[in-house]
């Protein structure tokens, strides 16, 4: 297997590279720049699509919309035939419907009364909203009084302005959503392909950790770490395997991790990954494969290992529920949605206000959970409550991350902070 060190030699960002305290930005470059998109392609009705990347991009079979209408309800004219300083008197020669389109001839003078979505009637490039128009006469005489300040073209739909015939209508990488499947529906496409679901095998580790619905010896907690990771992958769209709580025994872990690279993409494990005497993973990862980085300089979060054993990266979370969901956030979600195929965007991270004073030093980038409210029409945050990495309550009401940048000190209240909206991301 190519060292990753190696590889890490030729990143521009790696000049100052510390495994052992690593800037979050670095961290992230890392990642991006070693993960690769999974092989495999398969074919769905566009309905089975939702959730899933395109895996090539989709070609137009035809312009959308496939012919020049109307946007408006109103009346479809030339625009030449209106007087610039006067009103205009034309005759109304019929009515054009959405989907039974005016097949008369409009002469001179005239115009056609036309509902949203039907067809321009030959010769006609503007249409006037019928609530400014004034009609006059009986049913087969009408007169439209069109008044004055009316633009050439206006409220109408042109021809593939939407979308071109032999033109991508969307890229590979590109997300389906609700608006990607009625797109797709526009097309008459009926299936598309896709990227195959990435496979990441998940497990906790510790002796200290029992299951839900058995009752905890004295020591013992619940594994919520599972949960949490299961959550968040069937989310992103990942197919999850789940093996359990592996108690802290190299022999055991070793064969956990074993099985999780034989089988899986991607492996995420929490806890196990500090210094401490039962902290197994990173050792069993650099025997088994290479580390590339395992502290970063952050909070919470800092012991996370990254590397690979065998073709399966291995992200190993720290045991604290809290620090496991940021870490994820930060580090795995983007490299297993590079992946997944998917197209990288950059998250809005927006400038607020912040209501509460943060203690902080300089040195390490922090990611407090905050609560993004409006007050007399700003936008303000504030935190969520405690910030201990063990309570997960926090993150349960909070509804953005507050991100104090790596070389920022305290901050006061008022300050602006940058926020990371979780809807979007959780």
């Amino acid at each position: 297997m190519t060292s990753l060190l190696a590889a890490i030699g030729q990143l521009g960002c790696a000049d100052d590279y510390d495994p052992n305290s690593l800037h979050v930005e670095k961290a992230r470059e890392i990642t991006r720049a070693l993960v690769e998109p999974v092989s495999g392609v398969e074919r769905l009705f566009v309905r089975n699509a939702l959730g899933r990347i395109i895996a090539e991009d989709v070609i137009s079979p035809r312009d959308v919309p496939g012919h020049d209408n109307s946007a408006m309800d109103g009346y479809a004219l030339r625009f030449s035939d209106l007087t610039t300083n006067a009103e205009t008197l034309l005759r109304v020669a019929g009515t054009a419907y959405a989907g039974r389109p005016f097949a008369g001839q409009i002469g001179q003078g005239e115009c056609v009364r036309v509902m949203t979505g039907a067809v321009l009637p030959a010769q006609t490039d503007t249409v006037v909203i019928q609530e400014v128009v004034h009609v006059q006469g009986a049913q087969a005489q009408q007169l439209a009084l069109i008044p004055v300040g009316q633009k050439i073209g206006q409220n109408t739909r042109r021809a593939g302005e939407d979308l071109r015939a032999g033109l991508p209508a969307l890229r590979a990488g590109h997300l389906i959503r609700p608006s990607e499947l009625g797109l797709l529906a526009s097309l008459g496409i009926a299936e598309v392909s896709v990227r195959r679901r990435l496979r990441v095998a998940i497990f906790s580790t510790g002796d200290e950790l029992c299951s839900i619905g058995s009752t905890p010896a004295p020591g013992e907690i619940f594994d919520s770490n599972r949960y949490t990771l299961y959550g968040m992958l069937t989310r992103l769209g990942c197919d999850v395997l789940d093996l359990g709580v592996v108690r802290d025994n190299p022999q055991a872990l070793e064969a956990a991790l074993v099985q999780a690279a034989e089988n899986a993409d991607a492996i995420i494990t929490s806890g196990g990954v500090s210094v401490g005497e039962a902290d197994f993973i990173r050792e069993l990862m650099a025997r088994l494969g290479e580390v590339m980085f395992w502290k970063i300089a952050m909070k919470p979060g800092r012991p996370m290992a990254f590397g690979k054993i065998g073709n399966a990266w291995l992200f190993g979370l720290p045991g604290n529920p809290v620090a496991v969901m940021v870490t994820f956030y930060q580090f795995a979600r983007e490299a297993l949605l590079k992946m997944m195929g998917a197209t990288l965007e950059p998250v809005p991270l927006p400038r607020v206000p912040c209501v509460t004073p943060l203690k902080k030093n300089p040195g390490r980038t922090e990611f407090q959970r905050g609560v993004l409210f409006q007050e007399n029409g700003a936008w303000k945050v504030r935190v969520s409550g405690a910030q201990g990495s063990g309570i997960l309550r926090s993150m349960a009401e909070a509804n953005c991350f507050i991100i104090l940048e790596h070389e920022r000190g305290s901050v006061a209240a008022g300050d602006l902070v940058s926020v990371q909206l979780m809807e979007g991301i959780a």
